[in-house]
């Protein structure tokens, strides 16, 4: 990539989580200078002191900012003032002491719940501020987008080079599959398999299936962010995604399919239906620094599946 990573120290935030593991893969491809992807008990991100401390000792010059508190809808129901809060301070301190440290470039990730509930499909990174965001995430979705409206100011008063990405709804390997608080991909896996072992008549799923989501990849994702980190020095945000969308009930069956389960599947009108439909437009990720989705839907989801399969057992 042109060069841009030789010599680099890069601090990775969340570099143990879902996303924050491929981005650390992909990125040990590039050769940087050092690869710094401390654990929470090494940074706790909501100690500013600590962040000051750990960049003064470790002056990296470029951050990629991966950590974030998050979860489905259930989840952000349930905690929507810690989702806020936390997120939130985060993101604030950490691009506060970078600036202070003299960091060369900062990544942050966003989140596409920051988009208002009811923006035109596909969403526009213009339409961010046209609408509040779908209400049972709009805590999350604010506090990621107070990063952006911050990283823009810092720009402006202190030339600070930060951008904001937006990854749309993200699955593959590795992924969170406890109930409680895992996204739909991997919450419809696990329900499907465990039904079919247990032979049960039926799945019950949140909503009607009626919703609309888009899916990227992780390891497309982090092809993407570090394609970013390397190529693009906007103020703009920049969506990240497949830029195609398919039903929750689609999504339903494919999954049944795939696992071969051959029981019905009841829909909970009681339960929230989130946003009705994401779609992003991502003409602007091709167009700043080249980025395509590369993994078809079918084979993403057939490598999740089998990595489920494989590992379930350790994570329940």
């Amino acid at each position: 990539m042109n060069g841009f990573w030789s010599g680099r120290r890069v601090l990775l935030t969340g570099g143990g989580g879902f996303l924050g593991t491929f981005i650390r893969e992909r990125l040990e491809r590039e050769r940087p200078a050092e690869i710094l992807a401390p654990r929470k008990r090494e940074l706790d991100l909501r100690d500013a002191g600590a962040v000051r401390a750990y960049l003064a000792d470790r002056k990296p010059d470029l951050i990629i900012h991966a950590a974030a508190v998050v979860g489905g809808i259930g989840a952000n129901r349930e905690h929507p003032g810690s989702f806020f809060y936390e997120n939130a301070i985060m993101g604030i301190q950490l691009i506060e002491e970078a600036r202070r440290a003299g960091v060369a470039k900062f990544v942050c990730l966003g989140t596409i719940c920051a988009y208002p509930e009811l923006a035109p499909v596909p969403f526009r990174e213009s339409d961010l501020w046209d609408g509040y965001p779908e209400k049972t995430n709009a805590p999350y979705g604010i506090a990621k987008k107070a990063l952006l409206v911050q990283l823009q100011a810092y720009r402006q008063e202190y030339s600070f080079n930060g951008i904001f990405l937006l990854p749309v709804n993200l699955y593959g390997p590795g992924d969170n599959f406890d109930l409680q608080s895992s996204h739909v991909i991997p919450a419809m896996i696990r329900k499907f398999v465990e039904a079919k072992e247990r032979g049960d008549a039926k799945v019950v799923l949140w909503g009607d299936g009626s919703p609309t989501r888009e899916f990227l990849y992780a390891e497309d994702a982090a092809e993407g962010i570090i394609s970013a980190a390397s190529n693009y020095d906007g103020s703009d945000p920049v969506n990240l995604g497949s830029g195609k969308e398919i039903s929750i009930r689609d999504l339903a069956e494919m999954i049944r399919g795939l696992i071969g389960y051959d029981g019905k599947v009841e829909w909970d009108t009681t339960k929230p239906n989130g946003q009705p439909r994401r779609l992003l437009d991502v003409s602007r990720a091709a167009r700043e620094f080249g980025f395509q989705a590369r993994t078809p839907f079918a084979d993403g989801m057939a490598k999740t599946i089998e990595w489920y399969a494989g590992h379930r057992h350790r994570q329940h």
